[in-house]
């Protein structure tokens, strides 16, 4: 009875030791895992945890802010000596920062709202700028004084009521579709300009015919609100010799001035204005 006491002992109950045994470890393992963070059990850096904290989201998209506060050069296109700003988005609305050597500066189609002495007091080597088409209603005087190698300037298509002291190197000038006045161009405004050969004024609200360089060959002024000339307006009413040479094209179409009325204005014009005779 002993011995299959012991034989049934050994058969039936000892597998079941190192199953129980088994068993217990299993659960005393699954404790741990549940104890310890996923982390800890990987061999996770926490340290990584707090630079992905700090690390911006590449995937995110960006705030739109001031175009003022980047680099003019990742807003435009910048090539050797001129610089590209034209329908930028966001709005661009100041003369952006420029590179030292600029000579060619085209930032047209913007929301520019003013020029200021300073947007360009240290770029001395401009020689174009064409702002056409912003909503620029204001140029501090003296905002071109130092742009003594200036020889192209459009204002075209802004809000103007008057204009600044132009440089005295322009050989174009372009203020069409603005709302200039006569009393918002001094009259000597253009006189000092002698080397000017090209002065677009049309479209605006001026009243009168300003003094014109002898240097001008086209002179734009249809679409105005003028009245009347006389025979100093580009003759020399005084002398019957006076030919003006350099002029071969002058519009006043769009004007009240009835020119017929004025035969002796024209006495010293190669060619007859274009404008309303009858």
């Amino acid at each position: 009875m002993v011995m299959l006491r012991t034989i049934f002992f050994s058969f039936v109950f000892m597998p079941w030791v190192p199953s129980s045994t088994g068993r217990q470890y299993s659960s005393k393992e699954l404790a741990i895992n549940f104890d310890d963070p996923p982390e800890r059990q990987r061999g996770h850096d926490h340290r990584l945890d707090f630079m992905s904290a700090d690390t911006p989201d590449d995937t995110a998209s960006p705030a739109v802010g001031d175009p003022s506060d980047l680099p003019t050069c990742l807003l435009c296109v910048c090539l050797t000596g001129s610089v590209y700003c034209e329908e930028v988005v966001p709005d661009m609305t100041t003369v952006p920062a420029l590179p030292k050597e600029t000579a060619y500066l085209y930032a047209r189609y913007n929301k520019i709202k003013k020029i200021t002495v300073k947007d360009f007091a240290d770029i001395l080597t401009l020689r174009r700028i064409d702002l056409t088409g912003n909503v620029i209603s204001e140029i501090e005087d003296g905002a071109f004084s130092k742009l003594h190698q200036l020889e192209e300037l459009s204002l075209a298509e802004n809000r103007l009521v008057k204009l600044p002291v132009l440089p005295t190197k322009l050989i174009s000038f372009n203020a069409n579709h603005n709302r200039l006045r006569t009393k918002g161009v001094k009259a000597n405004a253009f006189r000092k300009l002698n080397r000017l050969i090209f002065l677009y004024l049309a479209h605006n609200e001026l009243e009168a015919v300003p003094q014109i360089p002898e240097t001008v060959r086209i002179l734009h002024l249809q679409n105005n609100n003028i009245t009347n000339i006389s025979d100093e307006t580009f003759c020399k009413g005084n002398s019957t010799h006076y030919i003006r040479e350099n002029m071969i094209e002058i519009r006043l179409d769009g004007n009240p001035v009835f020119l017929a009325q004025y035969p002796n204005s024209f006495i010293c014009l190669k060619s007859l204005p274009i404008g309303r005779y009858y």
